[in-house]
């Protein structure tokens, strides 16, 4: 889905009013007329030459990453809406049809959007090997849909941050290989599902000698299928630094199956080149599903190939399941962050995938002499040929044509000479624009090993001897955007012990379904005893989840709340915007200790304060209420502060505590006339 007006893109707009302008005044005799010197400099014929016989490396596929809380609201969807959007993802030759699904093995941290729970928040549950812990969160889940869709996905994983009882609070260390190791095995016993690739410390500084653990970790315990990629690097000068270390360590060598970083401009050093090696782009791509995400994307699949060799890319994120006011707002492949609606936009980027991954298969090979640039890297093409040289595909995109031929419009004809051995089948042409993506356009049959062919500018086109593609989900009828409707109620007790609850996303801590102390039914109850060993790039706040909708203006909140001991509960509204490191919202919120002192803030200030009656291991109801500029706080139903504030007008709700043991019940939003 686009939006676009009588099919202009918006960016050329203004230009195309220039122009009209500009005729206008030509007409008019107002300006004098361009001359043949003023002419665009267009582009001469382009032949390229493939060659079968040229060799090339073997296509491992490419995909995308569930990680950092990106796909929580996905598990929260209605049927049919979220077998569609799983249909979209992951069945092949239907959508996005992805060859890799990337997890976060979660660690109880927050790791970009919000926290990704521990299968084992202490070493007693890592023991235990629980089957209902193994399934909390949402990866377990996305793992299994994705194959029961495509049985021959490749699954990878990689920690962001660990449980704090790993290594007590080291991440290199014996514990965390046993954590991940037992992640695998268990993936296999609770999930039926294979898991193929292991990564090491997202974005953080590998450890030589812990990897080396890793691996006789793995293959003493019978994971040696579980190959291990390195080393996720995104600082600039730590890229294919791991190269040079396996270079001079045999044994840390023979422990990586994959030498790859992070967003690495499509390039490669020399030394991974000539190391004998996969290369891989174990995570990169726009954050953007839009149409310029969907240019970044047909760039990137093709040219890390040409540039640095690289034969896996994974992008992040795989899916917007989380609401826009969390950091890096709508990266994935499609947006699906309405639940409460069911509904979910298909963006351009999910056809930028489908031209490499409806027609090709990992195990294909590049043919070499098929993979480069046209004229003044207007655009790039690379060629694959499945195994037994039956089919081949050829993917171009045209991205840069406007840098590379400025005023250039009507695109470019390329010709194509076919040696080595290519079968002499006829090419069926799929394209996509901005005004309209993944549509079968053509067939052409090649003639005495040879074909010319047609490339708009700024397009996507797959030339591909194989069939059977689809564009799928065309005849369904999405369900419409709406806010979030009030009043809305959860009371806990129809979710499975360790469940997330619906709707909400963590930011730090974890908060489950577990029984309701001394009474029937279920609540909520933060999880995780302490904060866990983070990400380098995340300093977390005290535990607090948030849900709802961004539109919500007047309305109240309230929550029944049991402090286990020592320490606090907290209820919040009008949540605006989280930050990158999870630090106290930008909302309101009430914040009442076990000894009745209690504090309303605004972010992290204090607006007012008091004492009340309030303790520990009772039951208690906080509220806050939200009528334009005025702001009622209560406990217990009782006002404790009454004020004026407009610095916040509009948002989600949550609640929160300490790190001690605190439940959470019957919660309610309900609106304000």
């Amino acid at each position: 889905m686009n939006n676009t007006s009588n099919g202009v893109r918006p960016s050329l707009r203004p230009l195309r009013a220039w122009v009209l302008a500009f005729m206008r005044m030509v007409a008019m005799g107002a300006c004098p007329v361009a001359t043949a010197a003023d002419a665009v400099d267009l582009p001469g014929p382009q032949t390229v030459r493939l060659d079968a016989a040229s060799g090339g490396r073997t296509f491992e596929g490419v995909g995308a990453l569930s990680a950092g809380a990106s796909s929580k609201l996905l598990l929260d969807y209605p049927e049919p809406q979220r077998a569609e959007v799983l249909d979209l993802l992951f069945k092949p030759r239907y959508g996005a049809s992805l060859q890799h699904l990337k997890v976060e093995i979660g660690g109880d941290v927050n790791s970009t959007c919000g926290t990704e729970p521990a299968y084992a928040h202490t070493r007693e549950e890592f023991l235990q090997a629980n089957p209902a812990h193994f399934k909390r969160g949402y990866e377990a889940w996305l793992m299994a849909e994705s194959k029961q869709r495509n049985p021959a996905i490749l699954l990878d994983a990689l920690q962001w941050g660990a449980p704090f009882w790993v290594g007590d609070g080291t991440f290199y260390s014996q514990d965390n290989a046993d954590f991940i190791t037992a992640f695998h095995l268990r993936s296999r016993k609770e999930l039926g599902v294979e898991t193929r690739y292991q990564g090491i410390w997202n974005e953080t500084m590998y450890e030589k000698e812990w990897i080396k653990t890793l691996r006789r970790t793995l293959d003493r315990a019978g994971a040696g299928h579980v190959l291990i990629g390195a080393a996720d690097q995104s600082d600039t000068d730590k890229k294919w630094l791991i190269v040079g270390d396996a270079a001079k360590d045999p044994e840390l060598d023979d422990a990586i199956y994959a030498f790859g970083d992070h967003y690495l401009s499509y390039q490669s050093s020399e030394a991974a080149l000539k190391s004998g090696k996969p290369l891989w782009a174990n995570e990169d791509g726009p954050w953007s599903g839009d149409w310029n995400g969907a240019t970044k994307i047909a760039k990137l699949l093709n040219r890390c190939y040409i540039d640095g060799r690289m034969t896996r890319v994974i992008t992040w994120s795989l899916v917007t399941s989380y609401y826009d006011i969390l950091p890096l707002p709508r990266s994935g492949l499609m947006t699906a962050n309405e639940p409460w609606s069911g509904h979910y936009v298909v963006d351009p980027a999910i056809w930028a995938f489908a031209h490499t991954t409806q027609f090709t298969e990992p195990g294909w090979h590049y043919v070499d002499s098929g993979c480069g640039y046209l004229a003044r890297k207007a655009g790039s093409y690379v060629t694959l040929r499945s195994p037994d040289g039956g089919d081949y595909t050829l993917v171009v995109e045209t991205m840069d044509s406007a840098y590379a031929y400025p005023g250039m419009g009507h695109g470019f004809d390329v010709s194509f000479q076919l040696h080595g051995g290519f079968p002499d089948k006829p090419l069926h042409v799929w394209r996509s624009t901005y005004q309209k993506q993944f549509e079968k356009v053509a067939t052409i049959q090649p003639k005495d090993g040879a074909f010319k062919y047609h490339f708009d500018s700024e397009a996507l086109y797959t030339l591909s001897t194989t069939s059977g593609q689809q564009k799928g989900g065309k005849d369904i009828q999405p369900r419409e955007s709406a806010v979030f409707p009030l009043p809305y109620v959860d009371r806990f007790d129809h979710r499975p012990d360790h469940a997330l609850p619906r709707h909400f996303i963590d930011q730090a801590g974890v908060y489950e379904v577990v029984g309701r102390p001394g009474g029937r039914g279920g609540c909520l109850r933060q999880s995780a005893p302490r904060l866990g060993v983070e990400w380098r790039h995340h300093k977390n706040f005290e535990p607090f989840t948030i849900m709802g909708d961004a539109r919500w203006t007047d309305y109240a909140v309230e929550i029944e709340t049991l402090l286990g001991g020592s320490g606090y509960a907290s209820v919040m509204g009008r949540i605006e915007k989280i930050q990158q490191a999870a630090v106290p919202p930008l909302g309101y919120w009430l914040k009442v200790s076990h000894d009745g002192s209690w504090t309303l803030l605004k972010y992290k200030d204090e607006i007012t304060r008091g004492r009340t009656n309030f303790s520990a291991h009772r039951w208690h109801r906080l509220g806050l209420e939200f009528k334009g500029n005025q702001i009622t706080a209560r406990v217990d139903r009782k006002v404790v502060a009454k004020v004026t504030d407009s610095t916040y007008s509009r948002g989600l709700a949550g609640l929160g505590c300490g790190w001690q043991s605190s439940c959470f019940d019957n919660f309610v939003v309900r609106p304000v006339e």
